[in-house]
């Protein structure tokens, strides 16, 4: 009740004195603690009930309260609201006066709701308050399932035109005809309903694939693909097409792979999407990633690092010079926690510049620079550039040669911070790795600060959380004891309708932070395997990815099954 927008709640209740400080204070602590929202905690607890708290939204807004049951919904006023505007915000018309139209949303205190539903529907909005589990249950019964309702339609539009059904051999199609194919109104609205739908579910990728017999359509959401109900095999040629035409791709070449980008506007956010095609046997692939900024948290302090390592991470990114280096496989979050380093040192009296392929997120105050190897704009080009740039701070996508290795390690011995990412398995591997692309030892152990060595995992639903006792074969995957998890339970998501039925909501960092020590810098002059610098680092007091991670199962956060799977 209220998800989002506890903070202002609190600050509602406290501007009514409708409770001392002190349970308000308490509420909020609980709320973290359980991830429910400050509302549910209230009413679980009995200090407040349901009518209590929609009574004082509703003196706070200036607005009345009413039962959405005893309302008569005419079909005139429901179709004020498109079904798919209704579903994405969960609002219902109730009257309609002069120009201004009453409705009711399952969340009030979202200004942001109101502001974007005068745009679209071009009234001014008069919102009413209700009970946020009826008004979403009477959505679904007024205005159908999620989504189901508006696919099917637009792909029964799409089967009855012409230009789209007499696909039969798209390779002898002129570049006009398949112009005209991707134009058409359904198949625009088409590829906009599946985008809609995929970033509403806070996807990461986005697939269409052909197949010999099929066209699916599939979505990254925390680590896993979940496929849409698959659109008829001859859709792939005009929805393919469309996503062309909208990066501003060659439509008519699908031979080689082409790489494009889509800025567009979604529920009144800016979401850009990284296009990148690849043809197949059966056509071309499209794969679209999601870069929305307000899906990620730049906030170091919100990543879940261990405490330690979170403060190590903060003393090392405020010194003068030096090599910071995060490691992990593709999409364990490098980016983003490099991204928040920058974000926290990010101060008027620092010059800070990056070198990205491609950039991924614009940040104030920061001059970012996107790698073009077309054009001959490489990371060793572009660094040796940026130190004719007065900067105090670098940041590297990626050292991907000696080349960039070797003038990031010259960019920290003339006074810079330097961060950079590589792909390797643990933290310790990033030395090897360094000293197998033939940079010279004494200089990692010089310029070298530290590694910190990450995985993304699921976390579990809050919703369907439920514990179980761990059996012995459980403890041996974990190389635990039974004698150290005694009195502490494991958790596993049941599956609701909060997580699609899938146990697991969000995703949290895992990490391991091998700080360059004398011990380590002599290690590395001697060229120790990793395992040997693994080793080191732990006797000095590293923990492990492995180690974080059962640490993250007995808090609950997590599951076994995923911390085994990534550690």
């Amino acid at each position: 009740m209220f998800e989002a927008e506890s903070n202002v709640l609190l600050g509602i209740l406290k501007e009514h004195q409708l409770l001392p400080s002190e349970q308000l204070a308490e509420a909020e602590s609980e709320s973290k603690r359980s991830g429910k929202s400050v509302a549910q905690v209230l009413m679980d607890t009995d200090v407040l009930t349901r009518e209590q708290i929609l009574s004082v939204v509703a003196q706070h807004l200036g607005t009345e309260q009413i039962s959405i049951k005893d309302q008569e919904l005419s079909k005139d006023i429901l179709k004020l609201i498109p079904a798919a505007q209704a579903r994405a915000y969960c609002v219902i018309p109730i009257k309609l006066e002069g120009n201004t139209l009453h409705v009711v949303v399952n969340d009030p205190l979202n200004a942001s709701v109101v502001e974007e539903l005068r745009f679209i529907l071009d009234r001014d909005i008069h919102i009413l308050v209700g009970d946020p589990d009826e008004i979403e249950a009477m959505v679904k019964q007024l205005y159908g399932e999620e989504g189901s309702e508006s696919v099917d339609d637009l792909i029964s539009q799409i089967e009855g035109l012409t230009n789209v059904t007499e696909v039969a051999a798209p390779e002898i199609m002129t570049v006009e005809n398949i112009a005209a194919m991707a134009g058409e109104a359904p198949v625009i609205r088409f590829v906009n309903l599946v985008l809609f739908q995929a970033i509403r579910d806070r996807a990461s990728d986005i697939h269409f694939e052909p197949f010999e017999e099929e066209f699916k359509i599939r979505y990254r959401v925390d680590g896993a693909l979940y496929e849409m109900a698959p659109p008829p095999k001859h859709l792939a040629l005009p929805v393919t097409s469309r996503i062309k035409v909208m990066a501003n791709l060659n439509i008519a070449e699908r031979r080689i792979p082409q790489d494009g980008r889509i800025q567009m506007s979604i529920a009144g956010r800016p979401v850009d999407l990284r296009v990148s095609t690849l043809p197949t046997q059966f056509g071309e692939s499209v794969v679209l990633r999601v870069l929305d900024r307000s899906v990620v948290n730049l906030d170091l302090a919100t990543l879940g690092m261990p405490k330690q390592a979170f403060d190590d991470v903060c003393e090392i990114i405020s010194r003068p010079n030096g090599i910071f280096i995060v490691t992990g496989p593709t999409g364990s979050g490098k980016t983003t926690t490099l991204y928040s380093c920058l974000g926290r040192i990010n101060t008027i009296d620092s010059k800070l510049l990056t070198a990205e392929d491609p950039v991924e997120y614009e940040i104030e105050g920061i001059m970012q620079v996107p790698i073009n190897p077309a054009v001959g704009l490489t990371f060793g080009r572009a660094l040796r550039a940026f130190l004719r740039q007065d900067p105090d701070i670098i940041l590297v996508g990626e050292m991907r040669d000696l080349e960039t290795a070797q003038i990031a390690i010259q960019s920290s011995l003339t006074g810079h911070l330097v961060f950079s990412t590589l792909h390797t398995n643990d933290a310790a591997g990033a030395i090897t790795r360094l000293l197998d692309m033939g940079v010279e030892p004494f200089l990692v152990s010089s310029t070298l600060e530290a590694v910190l060595g990450q995985r993304l995992v699921r976390k579990i639903c809050k919703v369907c959380r439920t514990a179980y006792e761990p059996t012995e074969q459980d403890l041996t995957l974990l190389g635990l004891k039974p004698s150290e998890v005694v009195g502490k339970s494991f958790y596993f998501g049941k599956g609701c309708s909060e997580c699609n039925d899938s146990g697991y909501k969000g995703r949290t960092v895992l990490c391991e932070l091998m700080r360059v020590s004398d011990p380590i810098r002599t290690l590395i002059n001697e060229r120790v395997a990793g395992l040997v610098l693994r080793d080191k680092a732990m006797e000095l007091g590293m923990r492990t990815m492995r180690q974080d991670g059962i640490r993250r199962i007995l808090d609950g956060e997590t599951s076994l099954e995923e911390v085994v799977k990534y550690t």
